[in-house]
C-alpha cells in the first residue's frame, strides 16, 4: 500500500520542478496509483516516489505515450509515457471500441454478420525487455516488466478483442515464441477479411523498446483524418474488459492463423519473380535476418526460389538481439550486419542481406573489388532496384507506377523518365501509409491526382529508410521483394565479373550524380523533445535564406495551410511537421521522427552537371564527400538554434547516440583520453583500448562502445599525431582506421 503523504510528496515535487508539466504529470500518476488502471503495478511505481527518481518520474508520466506513425512506440517501463501492459491494453480496447463503433456503421453486406464475424490478425515480433540500460537497477530484479515480450503483449490484446467479440488470429497461440512479420500481417489481413490488426513490436529500435501498430482492412495504417477517429476512440475507452486466453481458445474468440495464409505469401512473391534468370544454388548468398521474422519470409521465399543461402549461426530469432552489435538491429547502420560480414569473409561470399526484426526493412552489404566490404543506404538500394527492374537489360524491363517520399533519392525520377511509358508520384509524405494510401486510392477510384491506373501496375514504392513494396497486396514495406531481386542481381553481376558498387556507379555515371545523406540528432526524454521543438520553431519563425553556403533559393513548411490545405486532424498535424529548403545543389528537409527520440535531417544532393572524372570507391567517395560535408554544416547549423556545437569527432560519433552523450564526449571524454595518453600511463593498445571501453559506457549501454568510436578516435588520432609523448597515437589510429 502507498503511503499518501509519499505519493503527495513527490507531487510537489514535480509541480515544484516542472510547472504545469509536473502538476499534469502528478494528476496521472495518482490515477496510475489508485489501481483504476488495468496493469498498472501500482506496488512497483511505489518504489519510484524518491527525490533521486524525479526525472524518470516526469518523464514517465508527463504524457500518454503519443499515438503517432499509426502507433505507440517507446521504452518499455512503468507509466503512461511507457510501453507496457497497460499500454497496449488500453490500446487494443480503443482499438476495440472503434471497430465496433464503425462496423456498425457499415452496410450489413460489409458489416461482420454471424458467419462472418468481426476480426482481427494479431502479429509480434521477437523481442523481450531485459532492462539493458538498467533504468530500473532500482527495482528487485524480478520486476513484472522483466521478461516481457512482444509475444507476450500480443496474448493480451487477443484477451481483450476476445472481451469485446471480435475474434482475435494469432500466430500458433499455443507457442510463445510464434511471430508474424510486418509484411505478412498486412498481407493476411486482407485475405482474412478481417477489420484491421495490430502489430506489437519496435522495429529496429533495440529490445529495451516495443511498440503497437494499427492496422485497417486495407492491410494498412489508417491515415489522417480516420486515424484521428481512432485516436479519439482511444482517449475515451474507460474501462478494459479480458477474457482468459484459454478461454478464448476454447471458444473460437482466439483463433490459430490458417498456414495457407503464409503459403500465399510466399507464392506471391515466386510468382513476382517471373522468368528472371533461375539462381545459380552455386554462388551462395549470406543472409541474416538480425535475429528476427525474416527467418519465415526472406529465407523461405528465397530458398523456395533455389537460392543457397548461409546465415550466421546465432542470428536466429533471439528477442535479446545479443549476436548484433549495440542490440541495434537496424540495416541502416552498418555497425549492425559486422558479424555477418566476419561469417561472409569466412565462406567466401560476397554479399550480405538483412532484413530488421519485423522483416520490413531490407540492409545490403557487399563486397568490392579491394575486398573491403561497401553499405549500401536506403536510397542507393531503392535506386539499384528500380534500375534492375525498369532499366537493366538483363532484367524485367518493367514499365508502370514508381512511388517515393519526398525525402527519397530523385534519382528513381529519372529512371522513370529514362525508361517511359511509367508514373512517378515522387511527392508522398514520409511514411508507408501514404504509399498505401495511393494504393487504396486507386483500387476505389482508378486515379490518383493526375495518375490513371491500377494498383496491379506498381513497380516499385521506396523510401529512405531501406523500404520497398513490390506487391500491390501487400500494403506495408517488405524486405523479401527486394532480398530477391538483389540476389539474382548479385548472382548475374558475379558471372560479370562486376561488383554491386560497379552497377551502382555506373548507373551514377548514366544519370547522373545524385546521392543522400540522412542524419538524426537524438533527443531524448521530455527536455529532448522541448530542444526539437525549439529548433523547428526557430526554422519557422525565421527561414534561412542560406544553408551550407548554398543561397535557399524555396523554403517550403507543410504545415502551410493555404498550399497544402488545412490540417485536418491532430494526427495530420506530425506528419506535417516537415519544413523543405532547396538550393541549386541539394534538397534539405527537416523533421521530428514519429517513431523514435529523433529530428531527422535529409540531404538530397543533386547533379551539378560536371562531369565524374574518378573511379570506382572513388567516384562514390567524391560524391560522397560533397553530401557528408553538406549534412555535417547542417546538423551543426542546427544544433545553433539550441545553444550546441559539435567538433568533427562528436559529429563523427553514430547517430543512435543521444546528443547528451556526444556533448559528454566531446567535453569529458576526449579531454581525459587525449591526457591518459600523453601521460604514458598505458603498456599498450589492448589495456588502452580497455580504459577506453570503461570510460565509454555510459554510450551504448548493453554492448561494447568501441566499434562505435572508430570514427572519431581516428579523426582525434590525425589531430594529435606529432604531440609529444603521445606514443600510442599511431596504434590507436590504425585500430580506428580498422588497419
Amino acid at each position: 500500500m502507498t503511503d499518501p503523504a509519499r505519493l503527495e510528496r513527490m507531487s510537489a515535487l514535480l509541480e515544484d520542478r516542472y510547472g504545469v508539466a509536473g502538476r499534469e504529470a502528478a494528476e496521472r500518476l495518482r490515477r496510475w496509483m489508485s489501481g483504476e488502471i488495468p496493469h498498472a503495478a501500482p506496488e512497483v511505481i511505489d518504489r519510484h516516489l524518491e527525490a533521486e527518481h524525479l526525472p524518470l518520474v516526469f518523464d514517465a508520466f508527463r504524457q500518454v505515450l503519443p499515438f503517432g506513425t499509426g502507433g505507440r512506440r517507446g521504452p518499455v517501463g512503468y507509466g503512461p509515457n511507457r510501453m507496457n501492459p497497460s499500454t497496449v491494453a488500453m490500446t487494443a480496447q480503443g482499438h476495440s471500441n472503434y471497430l465496433n463503433g464503425t462496423s456498425r456503421e457499415k452496410p450489413r453486406a460489409t458489416g461482420p454478420s454471424p458467419e462472418r464475424p468481426l476480426s482481427v490478425v494479431v502479429a509480434n515480433d521477437v523481442r523481450v525487455f531485459t532492462d539493458n540500460a538498467g533504468a530500473y537497477g532500482f527495482l528487485d530484479p524480478r520486476h513484472p516488466l522483466m521478461g516481457v515480450s512482444s509475444r507476450s503483449l500480443a496474448r493480451l490484446a487477443c484477451e481483450i478483442y476476445a472481451a469485446n467479440g471480435i475474434v482475435a488470429y494469432l500466430a500458433a497461440p499455443e507457442d510463445d515464441h510464434a511471430v508474424t512479420s510486418t509484411p505478412e500481417l498486412s498481407c493476411f489481413i486482407v485475405q482474412l477479411g478481417a477489420a484491421g490488426g495490430v502489430n506489437v513490436s519496435a522495429s529496429h529500435n533495440p529490445p529495451d523498446d516495443n511498440g503497437i501498430k494499427v492496422y485497417d482492412a486495407y492491410g494498412s495504417q489508417p491515415i489522417a483524418p480516420e486515424d484521428q477517429r481512432l485516436v479519439d476512440a482511444m482517449e475515451r475507452a474507460t474501462e478494459v474488459r479480458t477474457m482468459p486466453f484459454e478461454e478464448g481458445l476454447r471458444s473460437g474468440m482466439i483463433r490459430p492463423l490458417p498456414p495457407e495464409l503464409h503459403a500465399a505469401y510466399v507464392d506471391t512473391y515466386v510468382s513476382l519473380y517471373g522468368n528472371l534468370r533461375p539462381p545459380d544454388h552455386r554462388a551462395p548468398l549470406v543472409y541474416t535476418p538480425l535475429c528476427g521474422c525474416g527467418v519465415n519470409t526472406v529465407k523461405e521465399v528465397l530458398e523456395r526460389l533455389g537460392f543457397t543461402l548461409l546465415i550466421p549461426p546465432d542470428q536466429g530469432l533471439d528477442g535479446s538481439f545479443a549476436a548484433i552489435p549495440f542490440k541495434a538491429p537496424n540495416p541502416e547502420v552498418p555497425h549492425a550486419t559486422a558479424p555477418a560480414r566476419e561469417f561472409a569473409d569466412r565462406h567466401g561470399v560476397g554479399i550480405v542481406l538483412s532484413s530488421d526484426p519485423d522483416a520490413d526493412r531490407i540492409g545490403m552489404e557487399a563486397r568490392i573489388a579491394d575486398g573491403s566490404w561497401y553499405h549500401f543506404d536506403g536510397n542507393q538500394i531503392a535506386a539499384i532496384l528500380c534500375h534492375h527492374l525498369m532499366l537493366d537489360p538483363g532484367g524485367p524491363r518493367r514499365r508502370g507506377l514508381v512511388m517515393e517520399t519526398l525525402v527519397t533519392t530523385k534519382l528513381l525520377g529519372r529512371i522513370v523518365g529514362e525508361a517511359g511509358d511509367s508514373w512517378l508520384i515522387d511527392d508522398l509524405r514520409v511514411g508507408f501509409k501514404y504509399v498505401a494510401d495511393v494504393l487504396k486510392t486507386l483500387e476505389r477510384s482508378g486515379r490518383y491526382r493526375d495518375v490513371v491506373c491500377s494498383p496491379g501496375d506498381l513497380v516499385l514504392a521506396a523510401e529512405e529508410s531501406h523500404g520497398v513494396v513490390m506487391a500491390p497486396g501487400i500494403r506495408d514495406k517488405d524486405a523479401t521483394p527486394a532480398c530477391m531481386f538483389l540476389a539474382a542481381l548479385y548472382q548475374r553481376l558475379l558471372d560479370e565479373d562486376r561488383t554491386m558498387l560497379d552497377y551502382y556507379v555506373d548507373m551514377l555515371r548514366e544519370l547522373g550524380s545524385y546521392d543522400n545523406v540522412n542524419r538524426g540528432i537524438t533527443l531524448s526524454g521530455a527536455e529532448g523533445n522541448r530542444r526539437k521543438d525549439r529548433i523547428m520553431a526557430s526554422l519557422r519563425e525565421a527561414p534561412p535564406r542560406e544553408l551550407a553556403g548554398q543561397p535557399v533559393r524555396r523554403f517550403v513548411d507543410y504545415w502551410d495551410a493555404e498550399r497544402f490545405g488545412p490540417i485536418v486532424s491532430d494526427t495530420d498535424r506530425l506528419p506535417r511537421n516537415v519544413l523543405q529548403a532547396h538550393t541549386d545543389h541539394f534538397i534539405i528537409t527537416v523533421r521530428p521522427s514519429g517513431t523514435e527520440p529523433k529530428l531527422k535531417l535529409y540531404c538530397q544532393l543533386l547533379p551539378d552537371g560536371e562531369p565524374l572524372d574518378a573511379a570506382g570507391t572513388g567516384l562514390l567517395d567524391e560524391v560522397r564527400g560533397r553530401a557528408d560535408r553538406v549534412a555535417r554544416s547542417l546538423y551543426n547549423e542546427l544544433l545553433s538554434y539550441i545553444d550546441v556545437s559539435l567538433d568533427e569527432a562528436g559529429l563523427l560519433l553514430p547517430d543512435i547516440i543521444d546528443l547528451d552523450k556526444k556533448q559528454h564526449f566531446a567535453g569529458e571524454t576526449v579531454p581525459r583520453l587525449h591526457d591518459a595518453m600523453r601521460g604514458g600511463g598505458f603498456a599498450g593498445l589492448d589495456p588502452l583500448l580497455d580504459w577506453l571501453r570503461a570510460e565509454t559506457g555510459y554510450m551504448t549501454p548493453g554492448a561494447d562502445p568501441l566499434p562505435a568510436l572508430r570514427l572519431s578516435v581516428a579523426r582525434l588520432c590525425r589531430d594529435w599525431r606529432g604531440e609529444p609523448g603521445m606514443s600510442l597515437v599511431e596504434e590507436l589510429g590504425r585500430w580506428a582506421s580498422g588497419r
